[in-house]
């Protein structure tokens, strides 16, 4: 895949991390059917590039991740009903089958469709300016999709009150870190610098390890307790041999964990 060729993403690949920055700031980073295709072509080369071993999100303008949708442009969906799928799943990185470690970077707003990013990623920082919320039934559309992805990885009452309450509140960055939706605040200064950082560290763990971890980690969600456990027997009995012969460095001393 040629990566200098997308039009509303730049996508850089360097030292394992794949960064891929949002550049629509004119349009808040919404998202159009354009981004959707070049999202979708890049987990398939993120997927199968072994030299991929992490991926960061973030976004380029000063006020937004993203907005979701163009509402101006709007998004393809088929005349036959039964043909119809959910526009997101080109933007979600598990749903195409990726399974290498994602860590969005949000700063200003993230709203609507920009949850599609957040509720696969796997690490979520924030700076102290970001503010989660959905808009959908403030304009009389149903919020279904972003929000059902969004109560599988944080407290519902919270998914209800972002959905119910629409576009009179937003949820700031310190509450989502008491939810759990974030795990770090940081300055907007430096929200970039820290998710290079994360991404580092990871990167430079054996990749069979974390993308097994990640995956059985995440499909456990499909399943009940006993038949998650029992599943999970599988990916350690196939990935440990993989992941222990790809250990080629020493161990790097490890860090205190600090919310910031």
């Amino acid at each position: 895949m040629d990566l200098s060729g997308l039009t509303t993403v730049i996508a850089e690949l360097k030292d394992h991390v794949l960064t891929i920055t949002l550049d629509r700031p004119d349009k808040l980073n919404s998202f159009t059917d354009t981004m959707r295709a070049e999202f979708a072509a890049l987990w398939v080369y993120a997927r199968e590039e072994d030299d991929v071993h992490v991926m960061v999100l973030r976004a380029n303008g000063e006020r937004a991740f993203s907005t979701g949708v163009d509402v101006k442009e709007g998004t393809f969906l088929s005349d036959n009903v039964f043909s119809r799928r959910d526009p997101g799943v080109d933007l979600s990185p598990k749903h195409n089958g990726c399974w290498k470690p994602l860590i969005c970077a949000v700063h200003g707003m993230a709203a609507g469709g920009a949850l599609y990013w957040l509720n696969e990623a796997d690490i979520i920082i924030a700076s102290e300016d970001a503010q989660f919320f959905d808009p959908h039934v403030s304009y009389g559309m149903v919020a279904a999709l972003e929000p059902i992805g969004l109560a599988h990885r944080i407290p519902i009452g919270e998914v209800l009150r972002m959905v119910l309450l629409g576009l009179d509140e937003r949820m700031s960055a310190k509450r989502a870190l008491e939810i759990g939706f974030v795990s770090e605040i940081v300055t907007r200064d430096g929200l970039w610098d820290r998710a290079q950082e994360l991404a580092e560290r990871i990167a430079a763990k054996p990749p069979a390890a974390i993308q097994g971890s990640i995956r059985a980690i995440w499909e456990s969600k499909d399943h009940g307790r006993s038949a998650a456990l029992a599943t999970g027997m599988y990916y350690t009995d196939l990935g440990n041999p993989i992941g222990k012969a790809q250990v080629v460095r020493s161990e790097v001393p490890t860090r205190k964990y600090e919310v910031r």
